[in-house]
């Protein structure tokens, strides 16, 4: 047993090196650490005491955890975005950006203290299981979340398909945190969907931004196109609980509906950091008006995309308050195919503005409602051309007179039609529609 004296110098030692560890290398540049002294004394220090926890801690300790454990205590104190990525969950993420990966479909950050859903990925276990924008995860099985790393939390997630998770959530309107069972799975998530609505009017959601956004977005609007006569007449760009994605995606398909100028640019302390991205020339998407659907999930790439298109008088943004992750992290290979999250940047939108803990906000502020009991009636009301033997206008008479016309089939299925956001921004199109028409009428 060490007496009280040396207890108490080795007790100072460690909470001195946990304060002063600093990592050399990796075009970081090197600074005095506040408090006098240089980079090689704090790393001297940290040796010491790594070499002291190796000679005399209780039990022998594996060295490698001892220095990923160190690495993960430096990168925590820095932001929520930054952490160390050990091989297996480098690997994941290498994995996770060409839309394949194991879990529950959860993208997750820490947001004043807690460990909080960005959004729930599309038809994914969590997805499923009803998991929301804003949830707080205070256990995951048996283990709580307090001052647990993101990272940690990934991989407590994540697992073999058809096993279970345990997720205790707590939120907004619940009486006491909630438990949720979910069975793991192969996540596969689907970049890019999309489908005609009325006759003219195309929809497009976008899930996530991955390797190949880009290219499924060209397809989606070439296959919608082709739908509607070759044309439309306008675009709904559903962004909602999209958390984000690769960055260069988000500035491709902002391209396409910007005609010209900034898209966005980043500023850190490195001057590789700073980018300024530009649309290009070629075919545009410009012949048609947008409405951008936005929510509290809409974080990070959704948010360039949105900011973009706002900032150039591009489209409406119909929605909620987006998330506001507006930094950029640089993924950078390290020793053992291990790698590093770093936060290196900001990201601002064409006129300037960071959306850093902001978000975008809405034009429009449409909350997301369920179509009303009174709407979904009124859809049932009869009227005069249910009844029986009722007189037909001659438009009606006309049109059944016509047996080479078959009926135009209704393409918005329930679910569209349920969802309060969608019908919004498709009765701004329309009425943008009616209007342009109203003009070249007077």
């Amino acid at each position: 047993m060490l007496k009280q004296g040396k207890g108490k110098k080795l007790a100072l030692i460690i909470a001195a090196a946990a304060a002063l560890i600093v990592v050399i290398g990796f075009g970081v540049q090197h600074q005095c650490v506040a408090g006098g002294g240089n980079d090689y004394d704090s790393i001297e220090l940290f040796t010491d005491v790594l070499k002291i926890v190796q000679k005399n801690y209780v039990e022998e300790v594996d060295t490698k955890k001892l220095v990923y454990g160190a690495i993960n205590g430096m990168l925590s104190s820095l932001d929520p975005h930054s952490s160390f990525l050990p091989p297996d969950m480098y690997k994941e993420m290498k994995i996770e950006t060409k839309g394949s990966f194991g879990g529950l479909g959860i993208e997750i950050t820490l947001k004043d203290g807690y460990l909080t859903v960005i959004s729930p990925i599309e038809d994914t276990p969590a997805f499923r299981a009803g998991i929301k924008s804003g949830d707080q995860i205070l256990k995951i099985d048996d283990h709580l979340t307090k001052d647990m790393s993101i990272v940690d939390a990934v991989k407590r997630m994540r697992g073999q398909k058809g096993t279970k998770v345990t997720i205790t959530i707590m939120r907004e309107g619940f009486e006491k945190p909630k438990d949720f069972i979910l069975v793991r799975d192969i996540i596969q998530v689907k970049s890019v969907k999309s489908k005609s609505l009325d006759a003219g009017y195309g929809y497009v959601r976008i899930a996530q931004f991955q390797e190949k956004t880009d290219d499924d977005l060209i397809k989606a609007l070439k296959t919608l196109k082709k739908e509607n006569g070759g044309s439309l007449k306008g675009l709904i760009l559903d962004l909602r609980n999209d958390p984000g994605g690769l960055l260069d995606q988000a500035v491709k398909v902002a391209d396409h509906f910007v005609a010209d100028g900034l898209i966005v640019y980043t500023e850190g302390r490195d001057p590789d950091s700073r980018m300024r991205f530009t649309a290009r020339k070629g075919k545009k998407e410009l012949g048609y008006p947008m409405v951008v659907l936005i929510n509290g999930g809409s974080a990070s790439a959704s948010e360039i995309v949105a900011g973009a298109l706002q900032d150039h008088n591009r489209a409406v943004i119909l929605g909620t308050q987006s998330f506001g992750k507006g930094s950029v992290q640089t993924i950078i290979p390290l020793a053992e195919d291990s790698g590093l999250r770093l936060t290196t940047a900001r990201y601002f939108t064409p006129k300037g503005r960071s959306i850093q803990a902001k978000g975008i906000t809405p034009d429009i502020v449409v909350e997301s409602l369920e179509i009303t009991a009174k709407e979904k009636q009124d859809s049932l009301n009869i009227r005069e051309k249910d009844l029986e033997n009722h007189f037909e206008s001659d438009s009606e008479a006309k049109k059944k007179d016509r047996k080479d016309e078959k009926p135009q089939p209704d393409k918005m299925d329930e679910q569209t039609r349920s969802d309060y956001q969608i019908m919004r921004a498709l009765d701004l199109l329309k009425g943008w529609e009616i209007l342009k028409t109203m003009r070249k009428a007077g």
